[in-house]
């Protein structure tokens, strides 16, 4: 299986021979809790966001990997939080991610329930440990400056 998955990479390396760009999305609730879900294949909580599709900007890919994935709708792009970009950052490919904090309404609910198993909001305080998630602990203290 692990010959397959470097097979399929070396072929889409060379197809593409670029990274692909994606976002991620920190959705602050009203009350000021953070949405994180989490995801079927691993467990782990992470942030909503996916791949950009092709003719979609930034802004438009958040709406709808946010709408997605937790069910909420966009109000407002807060602030760019960073451009995470380097090769080894995710194990599936080469990506650029970039993470935006964005102010966010609804009702929560998985949309996505093949990728997604639940959607929780979190106080800042109270959000699960680094480990549990998707992202390294330096990377999380950053993020979660929002």
């Amino acid at each position: 299986m692990r010959r397959l998955w470097q097979f399929v990479q070396t072929v889409l390396g060379v197809i593409f021979r670029h990274p692909v760009t994606g976002t991620a999305v920190i959705p602050v609730l009203p009350d000021g809790r953070i949405v994180l879900i989490r995801r079927r294949d691993n467990g782990r909580w992470g942030l909503p966001g996916g791949m950009v599709d092709w003719g979609e900007d930034i802004p438009t890919t958040v709406r709808r990997e946010l709408a997605e994935e937790t069910g909420l709708d966009l109000v407002k792009i807060r602030r760019l939080v960073g451009v995470y970009s380097a090769a080894d950052r995710d194990p599936r490919l080469h990506s650029i991610c970039i993470v935006v904090a964005a102010e966010v309404q609804g009702k929560m609910q998985v949309q996505d329930t093949l990728e997604i198993s639940e959607v929780e909001a979190f106080l800042p305080a109270s959000l699960p440990p680094a480990r549990s998630a998707m992202i390294t602990t330096s990377t999380y203290r950053t993020i979660f400056k929002a």
